[in-house]
């Protein structure tokens, strides 16, 4: 492709059906956080980046101390979507099979002929909520690999398809580490996000407890379906990208980079390892489910930019010098923003 065909392909006009599609999915975000605030209170951008991580594919790490509604978060986003939804409890003892199911002998009663029969798991679902899943061996944690990567799941030598859309949300307890197995790098690059459940605030927390404690009780109407879903998941890929953005995407991710020749003096100093190239394409299909979530059908640096931490948060690696001077992740997440290039915004 010719970097003029590029140019053009990043600049195309949304048709009618893209735009009808985004005007529909902005109404159905809205009855979205309607119908889930009939539950949870708050949390508006954790809910947002999971229907964003949803839209464009991905699966989702979320970290947050117990007892902040993380689990019926997912339920209810399932419900309001109309999605089958399975919790997987990890454990120390938890094995593949318990995962992704396993053949059985079944006997037929009346020819008394026996068979192998493939027994389904609960991965087999459009939401599988696998719940702390830093407390499972890796040999079970990597058993959610092929499924999430490939929306397959292989045993027995035969390989079954899981139903689209399929979305994995995985919470791990950030303040409980004896008993636990760290998550490789490799797997946590399977997530498009790290989402961070923070406490509520003071008056979010009165209405959490006043709802709780009493006789309240709410019903939450589906106001998206899976083939809406996989539709606007089209639609996303769809929306064009400017050259600037591009641009900008590449400087930030390749900048986080210490073996990069252009890379700053502090970054060679304070980050072991940085961000591959799956970082640039989750900050492009993130940004573009921003802008349609926004009314826009074009993707600007604002959307890059508010998406950066949870796309990477758990993509880079401080050196031992920058932990032990208490430099976090997110220090360095927001000084790479601040150091970027910026271009000027193009008039779309």
């Amino acid at each position: 492709m010719s970097a003029a065909t590029k140019k053009k392909s990043t600049t195309t006009k949304a048709s009618a059906d893209d735009e009808k599609m985004a005007k529909a999915l902005v109404d159905a975000y809205e009855k979205l956080k309607a119908q889930v605030h009939k539950v949870i209170v708050g949390q508006d951008d954790v809910l947002e980046q999971l229907l964003i991580a949803m839209l464009a594919r991905g699966h989702c790490l979320l970290e947050g101390v117990p007892g902040l509604a993380k689990t019926l978060m997912v339920r209810s986003l399932s419900q309001a979507i109309n999605l089958s939804f399975r919790r997987i409890q990890f454990t120390p003892d938890l094995m593949p099979a318990d995962i992704t199911g396993t053949d059985i002998i079944q006997e037929d009663k009346t020819t008394g002929h026996r068979q192998l029969v493939f027994e389904k798991g609960p991965i087999f679902s459009q939401i599988v909520l696998a719940d702390e899943i830093n407390r499972t061996p890796p040999k079970t944690q990597a058993a959610l690999l092929e499924a999430m990567q490939e929306h397959d799941v292989t045993v027995g030598g035969k390989t079954y398809h899981l139903e689209e859309p399929f979305f994995v949300l995985a919470t791990q307890n950030p303040i409980e580490q004896e008993g636990t197995y760290h998550l490789p790098e490799a797997q946590r690059d399977r997530f498009l996000f790290q989402v961070i459940v923070d406490y509520p605030s003071r008056d979010e927390e009165r209405q959490i407890v006043e709802q709780t404690t009493s006789t309240f009780e709410s019903k939450l109407e589906p106001v998206l379906d899976g083939k809406t879903i996989m539709e606007c998941q089209e639609t996303v890929r769809r929306v064009p990208v400017p050259e600037h953005v591009y641009d900008y995407i590449l400087d930030l991710v390749r900048m986080a980079r210490p073996k990069e020749e252009s890379a700053p003096k502090w970054v060679k100093d304070l980050i072991e390892w940085g961000p591959g190239p799956r970082a640039c394409q989750q900050l492009v299909l993130g940004s573009k489910v921003r802008a349609l979530l926004r009314g826009r059908y074009h993707v600007t640096v604002d959307d890059v930019e508010a998406l950066a931490h949870p796309v990477l948060r758990h993509r880079i690696v401080p050196t031992f010098n920058a932990e032990a001077e208490g430099i976090s992740v997110e220090f360095l997440i927001d000084r790479l923003l601040k150091d970027a290039p910026k271009k000027q915004e193009a008039v779309m």
